[in-house]
């Protein structure tokens, strides 16, 4: 008690009704905020697992062991001769042709459309873009075949006015004509945000200080928007690495290529005791795809700051 008379509480006595329901409730809250994100989490979480962690765990042990269930590196060594080493050697050179040429075409439409004054056009663009960059398998397939056939509908037409344009759709060539329907639109998609980063006020300063539109994208433009185009064309690169339905109804196995290898050990047509060879093709192609991967992210992080 203090010499005044008022009576002092103690400080280690919770006083009832100050302060402590409060208290309460602001622990509750917290602990609500943070079990709220790992809930909403949660349904991804389990999807990631189930499709995509799980199978490639499974993948990755059954490439290193026999039919038996012994341990071995038979599989992998498997990789590097014969039909399987074209066949990562194809698909990857597929993937450089489908990302590389798709890549710099979609760098200057994706400009083209973003310095367009029609909002309509952007936005027609833009839904396009979305539309025919998911669109592939034996619809595609079907689509250019019915084209640019031997009778195609395009191939006649062309024939009609004097243009004699025959593309053989089975063979590598014929591939890479054909990823280009959705592996533009794909990095149209990809680069617009970035061109949409380049601020106004950078090529005013430029201008001010007398450089000349060359000058503004040699120094300026191009050094910014460098880490998302090689960005994008490493998102296209895994894409064109690991298509399998369109080049399949295409060539039916024509053209060796790991995606179709994988396709044939899966409908049977093996050696025996070769059945886990198309586990071991399949963990090849994982480790492609995550040294992708890895890249990308690297690159991203640096191209996200420049246009935050």
């Amino acid at each position: 008690m203090s010499s005044s008379g008022t009576i002092t509480p103690d400080p280690g006595t919770q006083v009832a009704g100050v302060g402590g329901g409060s208290v309460v409730q602001t622990k509750r809250r917290s602990v609500f905020q943070v079990i709220t994100p790992f809930l909403a989490m949660m349904p991804f979480t389990v999807y990631v697992a189930l499709g995509l962690f799980l199978p490639m765990v499974a993948v990755s042990i059954l490439a290193f062991k026999t039919v038996d269930g012994h341990w071995t590196m038979h599989n992998i060594n498997l990789l590097f001769t014969g039909v399987y080493a074209a066949g990562f050697k194809n698909s990857i050179e597929l993937a450089l042709f489908t990302s590389i040429v798709p890549g710099i075409l979609g760098v200057f439409l994706a400009h083209a459309i973003a310095t367009s004054r029609s909002e309509l056009l952007r936005r027609l663009v833009a839904s396009a873009s979305g539309v025919l960059a998911n669109f592939g398998g034996v619809n595609l397939a079907f689509i250019f075949l019915a084209s640019y056939g031997l009778n195609g509908i395009a191939t006649v037409w062309l024939k009609s006015i004097g243009i004699t344009f025959e593309p053989n759709l089975s063979d590598f060539n014929g591939v890479v004509f054909v990823y280009l329907y959705f592996q533009i639109p794909l990095m149209v998609l990809i680069v617009t945000p970035a061109l949409g980063g380049l601020r106004p006020s950078w090529r005013e300063a430029a201008e001010g200080l007398g450089a000349s539109t060359w000058s503004y994208w040699r120094r300026v433009g191009v050094p910014v928007l460098t880490p998302a185009v090689l960005g994008g064309m490493l998102l296209l690169f895994g894409s064109g690495f690991a298509a399998y339905a369109t080049v399949q109804a295409l060539t039916a196995g024509s053209v060796a290529l790991s995606p179709v290898l994988i396709g044939d050990f899966l409908n049977g047509n093996n050696l025996a005791g070769y059945e886990h060879v198309g586990y071991a093709i399949g963990f090849g192609m994982i480790v492609v795809l995550l040294v992708t991967m890895v890249a990308y992210v690297f690159i991203q992080r640096r191209a996200t700051r420049w246009l935050r």
